[in-house]
């Protein structure tokens, strides 16, 4: 029998299953399965606690150097443990098995020790983590983060008000420029209105001098 998440045929990552444990909800880990040797290898997993979880697959056969994902699965449970303290454990049982073996042709003695085949086994602890402690772990960073929160607020305001005079100023350039623009206009309209009064004024003598021209005897 080899260490927790390792031996001489497979691999398992992580080394441990932890399930958010909340009442009334299913939870779930996954397991990464690789095979570390250039043979195929069958495995099969066991827990002290068949009922309360759901493995899939529970049972399979790896090619050479490739992996595969088993998926444990906690049922919803109705009360919570004492202290949240977890005693099922897991076991993954593999060994080797001929080239092109698929999982419906293993035989039904292939993972008993009395069977004759070498059979390493793997084993696995089980931890339940509370919602509330990554609650608190939220809260940790939220508490870091108001820190800040008062230096940030500060200058969101300074910026706001620098928007706002920013604005108003513009408001005051743009009435400005409308007075200029009137004045311009005024006083445009004023010098055209002198100039025809004077150029009438002129036709007016000129018309005044040719009649007396005119009406003078010769």
């Amino acid at each position: 029998m080899s260490g927790v998440g390792e031996n001489q045929l497979i691999s398992i990552v992580p080394d441990e299953l932890k399930f958010l444990f909340e009442l009334e909800k299913q939870s779930y880990c996954d397991l990464k399965v690789a095979n570390k040797t250039e043979n195929y290898v069958a495995f099969k997993v066991k827990t002290t606690s068949p009922k309360k979880y759901f493995v899939r697959p529970n049972t399979g056969v790896i090619q050479p150097w490739d992996s595969c994902i088993i998926r444990v699965t906690l049922q919803a449970q109705r009360e919570y443990p004492p202290d949240m303290q977890c005693k099922d454990k897991f076991l993954l049982q593999s060994t080797l098995v001929p080239p092109h073996t698929d999982v419906d042709d293993l035989p039904q003695d292939t993972f008993t020790k009395d069977s004759g085949k070498t059979l390493t086994e793997c084993k696995l602890k089980v931890s339940y983590i509370s919602p509330s402690t990554t609650q608190r772990s939220s809260d940790s960073g939220a508490t870091n983060a108001d820190g800040n929160g008062s230096e940030n607020i500060s200058t969101i305001q300074r910026l706001k008000e620098e928007r706002d005079a920013a604005v108003k100023q513009t408001q005051q350039l743009q009435h400005e420029l409308e007075l200029v623009k009137k004045r311009r206009n005024n006083s445009g309209n004023g010098l055209s209105l002198k100039l025809a009064a004077l150029v009438g004024l002129i036709g007016i003598i000129i018309g005044f001098i040719l009649k007396l021209t005119l009406a003078s005897p010769t």
